[in-house]
């Protein structure tokens, strides 16, 4: 046999498409060549396998051998198709089950001495293969896990080409060396704070709560200390469990940054980049691999941005497109990556530079063109995608003092949160949302469960004096909506119309 044929993976984003890995010796000048658009690191897997093969007592032949990957149109990059490659080259004089190997799919990269080092990006690219409709898949061990998330698929790890080699049926020698261990992750996993450590705050608290029930993107204007930081970071906590898919795709996601991922979390991320970050590393992107950035991290979770009115204004409106469609799509020259962005947003900013501005015994130096500014970095159509917007002061000394009944834990405003959302998913049981800051506009104010006019009127006034957009206009019935879950009333009144309007705009009526 001089031709053999096995199986990889080509990511583009979380998309990912099976690779034929097609090998053939000829007796010609001895060379190895990989064809079929491969990238510089996938160029150099010939010095790997090389090298590994001949350490493991596979050496490969001294005759012409070229590899082919196949479709050629697609894009190939990383060192992902290392094993592939190795096992196709080696099948082609006969040592293996050429049957075993078309059936498998081969993930990794080959270290000199022939041990499979793990690489990124394994989840998605298994979940791909299953798609395919393959069966089985050999990962590095450090990935096998990982690999293993992924229901109805035959995931083996190993430890080295040799143990590869060994499993398709080859008679070579067992190696042993020790597995290549998983990079060590450097995300930081969320703690246990509890809401009821923020005092004083219950209006924010339960402002909080509104957007967790209702999935709506909030802003928080306060001094600094008011607590912002703190009601951000423990949003997480009081937002329902991941279901089995979204975890699926969270996980995903974080193996292709290049974290460890060994479970399926069920909290939902918290992302939560510095000022200083620019528009690819919020977006995602990159000059040779797409990656996903800090949106696409934050999907089925939180986009915590503190101190917004630090960041350059391109990066915010980095932001609109994202939140209107729940996914991005990263275009560079001859590829395009889309990943989800189906996150909650929630900004924070202080009211001017020195955070003192309109502070009860403080003093603000800022002049006024710095504060305006200041604040002009958040712009009218960014804002108007934000459905809550509320103003927080400092906490005084009673409260400080005897907090005590101005508490809400996480457990109960998480109980609070569900039962909501059952409620909005249940009247929502026929249509394609599930919470209610995804439900259409034209459909609130024209489907089956529109709000008679008199119960309208307030936002319909509003409308008419420009104090709101059609936009602004469909999101204050959101909140509206939300906040009759929350009461457990079959629809809004007056009064929660009244109430989301002053959360959006600080409109009384």
């Amino acid at each position: 046999m001089t031709t053999a044929r096995t199986w990889a993976i080509a990511l583009t984003g979380l998309k990912g498409d099976l690779v034929e890995v097609e090998a053939d010796l000829s007796n010609q000048t001895p060379e190895f060549r990989i064809i079929g658009l491969p990238d510089k690191a996938l160029g150099e897997a010939v010095q790997r396998v090389h090298n590994a093969s001949a350490n493991c007592g596979l050496a490969l032949p001294r005759r012409r051998l070229t590899v082919n990957l196949s479709p050629a149109s697609v894009p190939k990059h990383g060192s992902g198709f290392d094993v592939a490659i190795a096992i196709a080259s080696l099948a082609t004089h006969g040592r293996m089950d050429a049957g075993s190997i078309a059936q498998t799919v081969h993930i990794g990269e080959l270290g000199l001495d022939g041990r499979l080092r793990p690489v990124p990006g394994v989840l998605p690219a298994v979940m791909a293969a299953a798609r395919a409709g393959r069966r089985r898949v050999i990962v590095p061990h450090a990935n096998a896990p990982e690999a293993s998330l992924v229901e109805g698929i035959e995931v083996v790890g190993a430890v080295s080409l040799a143990d590869v080699a060994r499993w398709h049926g080859a008679d070579v020698e067992e190696c042993t060396l020790r597995p290549v261990p998983a990079p060590a992750s450097i995300r930081e996993e969320p703690g246990d704070a509890d809401l009821a450590d923020v005092i004083g705050q219950r209006e924010a608290v339960e402002a909080l709560i509104a957007a967790a029930a209702g999935g709506h993107h909030m802003l928080m204007s306060g001094p600094p200390g008011a607590g912002k930081t703190m009601l951000a970071n423990r949003l997480p906590g009081i937002l329902p469990a991941l279901d089995d898919a979204a975890a699926l795709e969270v996980a995903a996601i974080r193996s292709l940054c290049g974290d460890s991922v060994s479970s399926l979390a069920r909290r939902p991320p918290l992302e939560a980049p510095h000022h200083s970050a620019s528009i690819a590393a919020l977006v995602g992107g990159g000059s040779r691999i797409l990656r996903p950035g800090a949106i696409a991290r934050a999907t089925h979770g939180v986009l915590f941005l503190d101190e917004v009115g630090e960041f350059p204004p391109s990066v915010l409106d980095a932001l609109r497109q994202p939140l209107e469609k729940g996914a991005i799509t990263i275009h560079r020259a001859g590829t395009a990556a889309s990943f989800p962005a189906s996150f909650q947003l929630i900004l924070a900013t202080n009211p001017c530079p020195c955070g003192n501005y309109g502070v009860r015994g403080a003093s603000c130096v800022c002049p006024p063109m710095a504060i305006r500014r200041y604040l002009g970095k958040l712009s009218g159509p960014l804002l108007d995608r934000v459905d809550i917007e509320l103003g927080l002061a400092r906490v005084s000394v009673a409260h400080a003092t005897d907090p005590a009944g101005d508490t809400v834990t996480t457990d109960a405003a998480a109980s609070r949160v569900a039962e909501a959302r059952a409620r909005a998913a249940h009247r929502l049981r026929d249509t394609p949302w599930r919470i209610n800051a995804r439900v259409s506009g034209p459909w609130l104010r024209e489907g089956p469960l529109a709000l008679a006019p008199v119960v309208r009127r307030p936002i319909d006034a509003a409308l008419h004096r420009g104090s709101l957009t059609l936009r602004g206009y469909d999101r204050v019935l959101r909140v509206a909506w939300t906040l009759g879950d929350l009461a457990g009333r079959a629809s809004p009144t007056v009064h929660d119309i009244g109430r989301a309007l002053f959360m959006k705009k600080g409109i009384t009526t």
